[in-house]
């Protein structure tokens, strides 16, 4: 009771609520709608998927002021290539969110003039390019982590000569040991890089890029839903600035 209390006092935690309740009655929808005898059940799990969604909407009216300032706090990097590739994901933010809002203000009747499928397209796009960029991020920042994790266990294992037949099987068996003991070293990047390639999926599907299955988007949206959960639970697992 108390995990749930902390979580609701957050906005942050009420919108990864409602976005996981949201993605999981997609998908629910998804599984049921084949099934015959069914039909009452996928028009309540639509209905409420409407309601969440127009929730999660009022919820992300001031994320243009946060995103802002994640925009200013992600100049103060140290690093010039993770400087750059928050700065850029977190302008497309600010971008995603100004389209956002145009979209509920026209949903709202207060901008009649607005072509929705226009600006939706934008928001789609700032939004596929603001989480290619935070993949980037996660990208260098795996491989910066791999390279001191390889210059270490270069230093402690024996140096063993391979055979020319197995140099190239051993090198991709050193390259994914190498990755999964990175990523398994740093949840913070880990959970960022799942929640990262989650909601790609959507973006993708939107833009015509990927076409998925309403299903295949639901469990991404759940996943990554659920990875910024424990963010918000355990603020020490979200990835830093440095």
């Amino acid at each position: 009771m108390d995990t749930f209390i902390r979580v609701t006092n957050q906005t942050q935690g009420r919108d990864r609520l409602f976005r996981a309740t949201q993605y999981t009655c997609m998908l629910l929808r998804y599984l049921l709608e084949p099934k015959p005898g069914q039909e009452k059940v996928v028009e309540k799990l639509k209905s409420l998927e409407a309601s969440v969604s127009t929730g999660r909407k009022w919820f992300r009216l001031g994320n243009v002021v946060h995103a802002l300032q994640a925009t200013q706090q992600s100049l103060q990097a140290t690093d010039a290539a993770a400087r750059l590739c928050l700065t850029l994901a977190n302008l497309n933010r600010v971008l995603y969110f100004i389209c956002d809002t145009v979209l509920w203000a026209q949903s709202m009747g207060l901008a009649p003039a607005v072509d929705p499928k226009r600006w939706r397209h934008w928001a789609s796009r700032h939004y596929y390019y603001s989480l290619l960029l935070s993949l980037a991020r996660d990208a260098y920042e795996l491989a910066r982590h791999m390279e001191r994790q390889g210059r270490k266990q270069a230093r402690q294992e024996a140096q063993a000569v391979p055979s020319v037949a197995d140099e190239d099987a051993m090198w991709l068996q050193s390259f994914l040991l190498l990755l999964l003991r990175s990523l398994r070293q740093q949840p913070p990047l880990l959970l960022d890089t799942v929640k990262n390639a989650c909601d790609l999926l959507s973006p993708l599907n939107q833009l015509g890029i990927y076409e998925s299955n309403q299903g295949l988007i639901g469990l991404g949206g759940l996943v990554s839903s659920l990875a910024g959960l424990v963010t918000v639970l355990y603020p020490h697992m979200k990835l830093k600035i440095r």
